[in-house]
């Protein structure tokens, strides 16, 4: 089988890459991104977004540096094009471009998706710890300032970069935090105030920063990000679930090749979509 209708569940940098990497590997199926929260209301809009190599101790090295290469390959050939100063901007029109489509709805069960579509795709992040009942997937709490500072031009970090300054196109970052088990998406004023003076430390002239914003988000983390097939069996039907998540930190230095290695498990389920198969294992 060859075409086919997916639906890819989760519209940060994982889902979207993932979606684009489907419709260009398999280009005759449909393929359509299924999520309650679009950009820029995303995890992967709070990440400061810097490429950087991220150790995932339940995978292969060979493994991450292939993922990593790819990735940076695919970010390099972005960075003299347009689409340069937003790289979700054109995740989101080159998958559109070539026919996706995009549908708001809140997934409480993987299976509900199952009239509508042959296989699914969970991109969910942290929502994957209900939808797919994995317990090894827990939260890292994220806090971040968003502040203009125009004069800023290149990035500092030190601390193990868990203090940075990364300017971007229309702001610059502050960070951060690494709260591992904290599930709270509040805002904390002692925090910011952490943040801010760690990075006026560092760059003085941060003093004069002006429209602070306060943004936080929670790191899906898991020993190594998850990439597996599973088949969902209910009342005589199959549904195939290609599982993509649990990236923690490093799931922008990854996710073009992580997103190829998923598209790749997808065409293989369109292949063997009428064959058998046993329930995969977490």
């Amino acid at each position: 089988m060859d075409t086919g209708r997916i639906a890819v569940v989760g519209a940060g940098v994982i889902g979207l890459s993932t979606a684009l990497c489907v419709s260009e590997l398999v280009p005759r199926c449909s393929v359509t991104v299924v999520s309650d929260r679009f950009s820029p209301d995303t995890t992967s809009d709070v990440a400061a977004g810097m490429l950087i190599p991220h150790l995932y101790p339940g995978t292969p090295v060979p493994v991450q540096q292939r993922w990593f290469r790819d990735t940076f390959r695919h970010l390099s050939s972005i960075a003299s094009s347009a689409d340069a100063a937003d790289t979700c901007v054109h995740l989101v029109s080159g998958f559109r471009d070539r026919g996706g489509l995009v549908r708001s709805q809140r997934v409480e069960d993987l299976w509900d998706l199952q009239p509508s579509c042959d296989i699914v795709v969970n991109c969910a992040g942290l929502g994957s710890r209900a939808l797919a009942g994995d317990q090894s997937l827990s939260p890292v709490r994220g806090q971040v300032l968003r502040v203009r500072a125009p004069w800023l031009k290149h990035f500092l970090r030190e601390d193990g970069g868990l203090t940075y300054i990364y300017p971007g196109a229309s702001h610059v970052t502050l960070g951060g935090t690494r709260q591992r088990g904290q599930w709270s998406l509040c805002p904390d004023a002692d925090t910011s105030r952490d943040i801010l003076a760690r990075c006026r430390a560092l760059e003085p002239s941060l003093h004069g920063a002006h429209d602070v914003r306060e943004k936080v988000g929670l790191r899906p983390d898991r020993p190594a990000p998850r990439l597996q097939t599973e088949q969902l069996a209910r009342r005589g039907r199959r549904l195939p679930v290609v599982h993509h998540y649990g990236h923690g930190s490093g799931g922008v230095s990854v996710h073009w090749g992580c997103a190829l290695d998923a598209a790749r498990l997808v065409s293989e389920a369109l292949r063997t979509l009428g064959t058998p198969a046993p329930p995969a294992k977490l």
